[in-house]
């Protein structure tokens, strides 16, 4: 799979849900691999949707009382391992703020991708800062529209103002990509080499050299 450029296009299909901040290190351990070995490869990389908890609510709850509801006296555990991680990567984790139902975000990636594959990736990016790092509720549309302005996403306020636009899309995806998915993120690389969770650099540069050996390569 040569293109234009002489180097090998590796294709990497993401799931992912936008509250999980093992989704967030993973991918900021992807880009590190990306960046380290562009000058050998081109990438594509596609974000598609999974939803950890579908019932959520829109509104919202505080993220500390879903934490302690979920994961009961391990919680204080989780949040300082999670800032141990996310301080690896450059990033103070923060717990303040709501969680809640993520469909919107997703609606949202998936209007980005179509107006190209850099600026879906650059909103996954911006939503994952502002949520993890800086309490911003994912659910909230004005985060939203704002987020998907900073990367250059045009019309995102009037395509998030009907519930209804992109829905359809969304469970498709949610069909081929999830369905057959127990966690995430979870990764194909070329269509089929397969990684879940927060990988580090060195293991998609691995699986990059693997791939690109592919007869389908």
């Amino acid at each position: 799979m040569a293109n234009t450029s002489g180097k090998k296009l590796i294709k990497i299909d993401v799931s992912s849900d936008t509250v999980c901040p093992w989704c967030f290190v993973g991918k900021k351990n992807l880009d590190k691999a990306i960046e380290s070995s562009k000058d050998q490869f081109d990438f594509e990389v596609r974000w598609h949707p999974y939803m950890l908890n579908p019932s959520a609510p829109k509104e919202g709850v505080l993220k500390r009382d879903f934490y302690r509801e979920k994961f009961g006296p391990r919680v204080q555990q989780i949040e300082g391992r999670m800032t141990e991680v996310f301080r690896g990567i450059g990033f103070n984790y923060d717990m303040s703020g709501l969680t809640g139902n993520t469909l919107d975000s997703h609606r949202l990636i998936t209007f980005a991708g179509h107006q190209g594959l850099d600026k879906q990736h650059a909103l996954v990016e911006e939503l994952g800062i502002g949520y993890f790092t800086q309490g911003r509720y994912i659910g909230d549309r004005d985060f939203l529209v704002e987020a998907a302005s900073k990367v250059g996403v045009e019309g995102a306020a009037e395509f998030l103002e009907n519930p209804n636009n992109g829905l359809n899309e969304v469970h498709e995806e949610l069909q081929k990509y999830s369905a057959q998915i127990s966690g995430v993120p979870f990764y194909v690389i070329n269509g089929k080499h397969k990684l879940s969770g927060g990988q580090p650099p060195e293991v998609f540069l691995k699986t990059f050299q693997v791939a690109s050996n592919d007869n389908s390569s």
